[in-house]
């Protein structure tokens, strides 16, 4: 094998490595998201836990965090809670900080 396709490997590999990463801190991020939503609007138990999920689940519509945002955003409007945008994006950088630190 040439030194090329060592470091071909190498970067694959880490590629690889990165965007785990990435997906498991967005989760984390995501879960936090959730937990903090759902105690906004007072969910318990099972509704809470299912809840959870659907914020974890709606990161999967498109590339990026607008559509996390979008699902939580209407969720709150549905609840009630009004000027929350600010809000919801300072929660989210929080809350993606303490996941990557909770990651590393």
């Amino acid at each position: 094998m040439s030194s090329f396709d060592d470091r071909k490997k190498g970067f694959e590999g880490k590629f690889a490595h990165d965007e785990e990463a990435i997906f498991k801190i967005n989760a984390k991020r995501n879960k936090l998201l959730g937990e903090w939503v759902a105690d906004k609007l007072k969910k318990t138990d099972k509704d809470k836990e299912d809840y959870i999920l659907e914020v974890i689940k709606s990161d999967m519509v498109e590339p990026g965090d607008e559509d996390v945002f979008r699902k939580i955003k209407n969720d709150l409007l549905q609840a009630g809670f009004e000027n929350i945008d600010e809000e919801i994006k300072n929660k989210m950088n929080e809350l993606m900080e303490a996941a990557k630190k909770a990651f590393s």
